[in-house]
């Protein structure tokens, strides 16, 4: 886990930028992330190999004006610098969500992600009337209180009771609107009641996961995937979209959701940070190199304009595997995987941060979370970022193999007749299969199948990384191709063809849906070409903080209040109780009145 930091200064001036960005709060990810190199895990050296006893083990070269990068002297693997302050502020920000930190309210301080009990930083400065706890922050001099544990959280609310009915409106896919008229409250008192809801799901997801190290997990195993949600404008002058991504990660084996996070920090406002950002010089350094890297800043905006219209990926799957590897390295960074086009903008109100640096932060909140578990098995969307902030996370478990991960990559345009023929034949093959080898299982006869699968893989792009298609498809994923990322050698066929069956994204596919069917703010809103791109839905957000607000709320929901239909589910029950942090379907009142 990434340490508290009070390292306060940037990386360096323009004209002493060092050889690496520097080590922040315990993070370093700029090492190289092929699994099977001598070097993975090994950070580049500060010092040049031409000093005399210095590391040589990477060259540092550059991929364009301003944008150095590494390679790999032993396997020859190019990999970008990233900011590892960067990383640590983004990790601390999606950390605090679910495991309350209280630090200096003031985004530009050097402590605002520092926190509360850091020897040195705070100063203890008296309470509230009500026993709140007040510090004043030594480094900007800004006083703030916390709250003590215990009040009633519903204390100073009207019309308390008809919080039961707004939760579940908001969570039943009710517009705001009529909300408002079927609970006869204000537009004010809804978008409280959101804050209070999204606070109360914040301490009590907090409280049933800081369990997690007393469970006894062997193993997990998490797809990952992302998401896009569309921000619709407020200003008739400028009818261009924010577009904001999500990354979560789901459990294939329970459908527990161990996060949601999307690349936007709500706390930071736009005119001070480019106020700082353009006294400090960032515009004129690399991006590894700056005091506020992981932000999206005014002046990066047509230059990532001009970088995505080189790109462009259909076909078929092994088309669409192939067209994403030669994606990646048309990009000067290959780990940012935006596309920013000129029907989007960035937000007014917060900031959106480079989807990358989201990345990193949401698979090190996942090595926290994880710390206890015997072994995780991540299932990966086919994208270079994703896999670079996975690897570089959990770099010291993959070496201690308790961790793998692969790429899976699904056939997402098929017509429902498609799927439907697709799985239809592979079932009939199968069964033929199952007749021929009659002394086997049905699983047996999989495994079997896959092995030959694996025999049988098509190595695709640059790297020649090895791809198995599954042989059994199923209709929510019709057509799947798979690749093992940290592929050391020492598992046995048996061994590999067990992961390839376990390779899935189902899990946080149907997380997705679910978010989808059962909120009006998180629909696909629909494009026409008379907008020129541009989307718009009289139901999305017009803030992009909701967003965020809505996952967290539907995160605490989908994980311990909703059982699925039939009876099958309901036997199952929730996700959480599966996993073991509940005991029962819980209801909405116990989030509400969660102390």
């Amino acid at each position: 886990m990434p340490r508290n930091s009070s390292e306060t200064s940037p990386d360096d001036t323009p004209s002493r930028l060092p050889r690496v960005p520097k080590e922040f709060g315990g993070v370093q990810v700029n090492f190289c992330k092929n699994p099977s190199c001598a070097n993975f895990g090994v950070p580049v050296s500060p010092v040049s190999g031409r000093v005399k006893f210095a590391d040589n083990a990477y060259t540092v070269v550059a991929a364009g004006k301003g944008f150095p990068i590494a390679r790999c002297n032993s396997c020859g693997e190019h990999f970008p610098f990233k900011s590892n302050r960067g990383i640590y502020e983004e990790f601390w920000r999606i950390y605090r969500q679910t495991h309350p930190v209280v630090s200096c309210p003031e985004a530009l301080c050097d402590h605002h992600r520092i926190p509360v009990d850091t020897p040195g930083a705070y100063q203890a400065f008296g309470q509230t009337t009500i026993g709140s706890k007040r510090y004043r922050c030594k480094r900007c001099g800004r006083t703030f209180s916390v709250k003590p544990s215990g009040l009633n959280p519903i204390a100073k609310q009207l019309r308390s009771d008809k919080n039961p009915t707004i939760f579940r409106m908001l969570t039943g896919k009710m517009p705001l609107r009529r909300i408002c008229e079927a609970a006869d409250v204000a537009p004010r008192v809804l978008y409280e009641r959101i804050d209070f809801f999204y606070e109360q799901c914040l301490a009590f997801l907090a409280d049933r996961e800081r369990r997690l190290s007393t469970l006894d997990i062997k193993r997990l195993y998490i797809g990952v995937d992302r998401q896009d949600y569309a921000i619709n404008w407020f200003q008739r002058k400028d009818k261009r979209n924010v577009i904001l991504s999500a990354v979560s990660s789901a459990d294939n084996g329970t459908g527990y959701v161990f996060g949601m996070h999307p690349n936007f920090d709500p706390e930071c406002d736009p005119t001070q940070i480019e106020a700082a950002a353009l006294a400090c010089g960032d515009s004129g350094l690399p991006g590894a190199h700056r005091r506020y890297g992981r932000l999206w800043l005014a002046s990066d905006y047509a230059a990532a304009v001009a970088e995505t219209q080189k790109r462009n990926v259909k076909g078929s799957l092994a088309e669409e595997i192939a067209g994403a590897y030669d994606d990646a390295l048309r990009r000067t960074d290959i780990e940012s995987p935006e596309q920013i086009t000129g029907t989007e903008t960035l937000p007014a109100i917060g900031m959106q941060v480079h989807s990358e640096y989201t990345l990193y932060g949401h698979f090190l909140h996942l090595l926290t979370l994880f710390d206890s578990v015997e072994k995780v098995r991540f299932f990966l969307d086919q994208d270079s970022g994703m896999r670079a902030a996975c690897l570089g996370a959990f770099a010291g478990r993959i070496k201690d193999r308790r961790c793998d991960a692969f790429y899976v990559r699904i056939a997402k345009n098929l017509t429902v007749d498609e799927k439907r023929r697709l799985v239809r034949d592979a079932e009939s093959d199968f069964r033929d299969l199952v007749k021929r080898h009659s002394g086997m299982s049905e699983e047996e006869v999989s495994l079997l199948l896959l092995k030959q699968r694996i025999a049988q893989s098509q190595q695709i792009g640059k790297w020649k990384d090895r791809w198995v298609t599954h042989p059994r498809p199923t209709m929510s994923e019709p057509e799947k191709a798979m690749c093992f990322l940290t592929d050391m050698g020492d598992y046995d066929e048996d061994h590999l063809a067990w992961l390839y069956n376990k390779a899935s994204l189902h899990a946080v596919d149907s997380w997705f849906n679910r978010l989808r069917r059962r909120s009006s703010m998180l629909e696909r809103p629909v494009s026409s070409a008379g907008n020129r791109g541009r989307v718009w839905s009289g139901y999305s957000a017009y803030r992009p903080e909701q967003i965020g607000k809505l996952m967290t709320i539907f995160r605490a929901c989908h994980n311990y209040l909703w059982v699925g239909e039939g009876k099958e589910a309901r036997q199952q029950g929730t996700p959480a109780m599966r996993l073991g942090l509940a005991k029962a379907p819980l209801d909405y009142t116990d989030i509400i009145y969660f102390r």
